[in-house]
Parts: C-alpha cells; sequence; structure tokens
C-alpha cells in the first residue's frame, strides 16, 4: 500500500511541552514532598497521566480519590502553564511538513495521550492542518498498546499500513510497531531507534524526502 496519510504525536514532535508537564508535575511533587528531577520527568514522556503519576509517587500508596485528586491537581497547574503557548512555539519544520502534506492530497491526524491536545494544537494555530485528532480520551488502552495509533487511521478513513507515525517517545514508537504502522522517530537513536527512520527533529524536514526513507511493506 501506499501512504495516505500521517499520524502525528504532539509533545516533542509538533511542539514542546515537556517544560510544562515538568513545571507542573514539580509544583505537585513540591507539594507532595517527593523528589522530582528533570531527568525522572522525561522518563514520563509518552506515558498516560494516571501512570505518570504512580511513577512519581515512587511507591507511596494512596485511596482513589486522592489519586484523582492529585491528578486533576497536576492537570490545573499545566492548563495554567500552557495559556503561555502560541503560534510561535510550533517546533522547527513541523508547520511547513504539515502543509506539504495538505498540499500534496495526504491526510494527518493527531495521535496524543494527552487530555488537553486539542486547546493546544488551536493554540498553536495548527488545527486546520490537521484532520482528526485522537487524544487521551479517545481509547482506554494507551501507549504502548496500539489503540490509540489504530484509532486515529480509523479517523482518516486509512488502515494502518497507509500511514506513518511521528513519534519522539519509544512507548509511542513501540506502539506504532504494534499496530503495523510505519514510523517515524524523533530525538536521540537511544530512545527512538527502533523506528524505520529516525531524526534528530522536523526541522528540514521534506515530504518527498520522508517518504523515499520509509520501507514499501512494514
Amino acid at each position: 500500500m501506499s501512504i495516505k496519510g500521517f499520524i502525528f504525536d504532539l509533545d516533542g514532535v509538533l511542539t514542546d511541552t515537556a517544560e510544562y508537564h515538568y513545571r507542573a508535575w514539580k509544583r505537585l511533587a513540591d507539594e507532595l514532598g517527593i523528589p522530582f528531577t528533570r531527568a525522572e520527568n522525561e522518563a514520563l514522556r509518552g506515558i498516560p497521566r494516571r501512570e505518570s503519576l504512580l511513577l512519581l509517587l515512587k511507591g507511596r500508596t494512596f485511596p482513589e480519590a486522592t489519586l484523582n485528586d492529585l491528578m486533576e491537581r497536576k492537570n490545573s497547574y499545566y492548563l495554567e502553564y500552557i495559556r503561555e503557548i502560541s503560534p510561535r512555539d510550533v517546533l522547527p519544520g513541523a508547520r511547513e511538513l504539515l502543509s506539504e502534506i495538505r498540499a500534496a492530497g495526504l491526510k494527518a491526524a493527531l495521535g496524543s495521550a494527552s487530555k488537553n491536545a486539542r486547546e493546544v494544537i488551536e493554540r498553536l494555530g495548527i488545527a486546520d492542518l490537521l484532520d482528526a485528532v485522537a487524544d487521551g480520551y479517545s481509547v482506554t488502552r494507551q501507549k504502548p498498546a496500539p489503540d490509540l495509533f489504530s484509532h486515529a487511521a480509523a479517523l482518516l478513513g486509512l488502515a494502518p499500513a497507509e500511514c506513518v507515525v511521528v513519534e519522539d517517545a519509544a512507548a509511542g514508537v513501540e506502539a506504532a510497531l504494534a499496530g503495523g504502522f510505519a514510523v517515524i522517530g524523533i530525538g536521540p537513536h537511544e530512545r527512538v531507534g527502533k523506528a524505520h527512520v529516525v531524526l534528530p527533529s522536523l526541522a528540514g524536514a521534506r515530504l518527498a524526502d520522508l517518504l523515499a526513507r520509509l520501507p514499501m511493506h512494514v
């Protein structure tokens, strides 16, 4: 099958909200008296909110109601911080690649575990370049399960083999491979090296070059 669509992760691919997530988790951790570093925040990349909270708690146990309250508190901090996001925060090359995909008659979707993805892409000014959004509300099983990307492909009306997933997290690469997608990994090889194509970023990325580097069959 030929490639007819692209599915993009949000954080680390189209924009970098890692700093906002770090500030929100750090604020929560400080309130709980739990040490939390930037390196530990990197380990949460691509991981849903509940699993991230459990990692931050480092074995500390709380009633489910308290866990829900903590997740909501972290999310309120994050929402407070992302009000700073604007079109200038689109990562280099991302808007250009989305525009190339649209001009070529291909489709593009967002595939992000974030439950705030829609607000972020609106603030970035790229919502009109995406044909569909699959987010943290879309499926029950999140990455590394392939469900989110499979859902995004279905929203585009395409089979997984017709789509390329662009991901910056190891869990996301694993999910895409499990779902039968071609995968472009963004970031260091030690994190996304299992992807079919690895790039340091989307800066300078061109659609024709990417398609030429992808395998004919996944």
